[in-house]
């Protein structure tokens, strides 16, 4: 996370739309290493993957699963892949990123509450700041070559999309 130095004091950055400074979260290990109590190996662990995602799982959600359920804290230390890259091997990536497919059914469903509450002023204003992170989204995704180039948001087609 990058620093501002300010007056010989480091300052963490704040978040993007609030005041705050937002240090909590969860963090990975340290160890880079498989822990000796997991007993799926890579291809075992593949198999899962692949086998949630036929079950309609997200990839966020693949990930909560295998950790819950089958005890794997780290799938990336034991196959030396991501799950997006495994589900892209596969053929069962979603062509827009989950991400992006987040932020577009928060737009959707506020947008549906202001149909109801027009004079929901703060609505209004998370309606924007999540239109606005859409647009920043799009814009790396098309640099990263995720997105096509001639790809468009439009909230007509995702009402569509997200059905």
């Amino acid at each position: 996370m990058p620093r501002m130095f300010f007056l010989g004091v480091f300052i963490k950055m704040a978040r993007l739309h609030s005041r705050k400074k937002g240090k909590s979260g969860s963090k990975k290990p340290l160890k880079k290493i498989k822990p000796n109590w997991v007993r799926y190996d890579a291809k075992e662990a593949e198999q899962l993957v692949i086998k949630l995602s036929k079950q309609g799982y997200s990839q966020s959600k693949i990930g909560v699963a295998l950790r819950d359920i089958y005890g794997i804290p780290d799938l990336r230390t034991i196959t030396n892949k991501k799950i997006s890259m495994i589900l892209e091997e596969n053929k069962l990536a979603s062509k827009i990123p989950e991400d992006l497919l987040d932020l577009i059914r928060k737009e959707n469903n506020v947008h549906k509450h202001l149909e109801l509450n027009k004079g929901d002023m703060s609505a209004l204003r998370g309606l924007q700041l999540t239109e606005s992170k859409i647009k920043r989204l799009v814009k790396y995704y098309k640099a990263n070559g995720k997105l096509p180039q001639n790809w468009k948001y439009d909230r007509e087609q995702a009402k569509l999309l997200i059905g």
